[in-house]
């Protein structure tokens, strides 16, 4: 069985980077990697399934112990990924999308660096404005916030192997589910000669 391929893909607040990758939730190749945090359970989350929650005491266990691949600090709480269930899932042949923060993606990209970055970006800047406008959940201060934060990450969007355009949902999600399929392309062919050398 080959290896599953490593996917982070990453964007500004309002892209809808959240969005697309909830079209893989269903699909069978691909596992959408749960973060860990030390934040209280809200009644409508699902362990599991919406994170995983830990102690910060275990949360800090685990950084120590260097099983996060990745975790960053709000506030009081810490958010990271763990390391082993995405191991889990890559070992046993699945693609693994890792839905993350710019600075994040960078971190794991550094102990992965087979993994294969993804940023998806608005067609405007006018259109972000507007989305983050009429998700109606900030204010104008909070928007403009998010809008000088986007500015920042499009620069390093530079470093990623891929942009999609987010102009049309169902084009973005067949674009990206084209890399995926693309990647595994590459994966099976180089791991099918490699095979025959040996």
């Amino acid at each position: 069985m080959n290896r599953g391929n490593l996917f982070i893909i990453s964007g500004p607040s309002g892209a809808g980077k959240g969005t697309i990758c909830n079209h893989f939730l269903n699909d069978d190749d691909v596992y959408l990697s749960v973060s860990v945090t030390t934040r209280n359970k809200r009644n409508e989350e699902i362990e599991g399934v919406t994170y995983f929650y830990d102690t910060v005491e275990g949360f800090e266990r685990r950084i120590q112990d260097g099983k996060m691949l990745e975790w960053a600090k709000y506030g009081d709480n810490y958010y990271g990924t763990p390391k082993d269930i995405v191991e889990e899932k890559l070992n046993n042949g699945i693609n693994v999308i890792l839905e993350i923060e710019v600075q994040g993606a960078f971190k794991v990209k550094e102990q992965m660096n087979d993994a294969v970055m993804i940023f998806i970006v608005p067609p405007s800047m006018k259109e972000l404005y507007q989305r983050l406008l009429d998700r109606g959940r900030e204010s104008i201060g909070e928007i403009n916030k998010r809008i000088d934060i986007a500015k920042g990450e499009l620069k390093k969007a530079i470093y990623y192997d891929h942009i999609v355009v987010n102009d049309n949902l169902k084009d973005s999600v067949k674009k990206v589910r084209n890399i995926i399929d693309e990647r595994k392309e590459k994966t099976n062919l180089i791991s099918r000669l490699i095979e025959e050398l040996e």
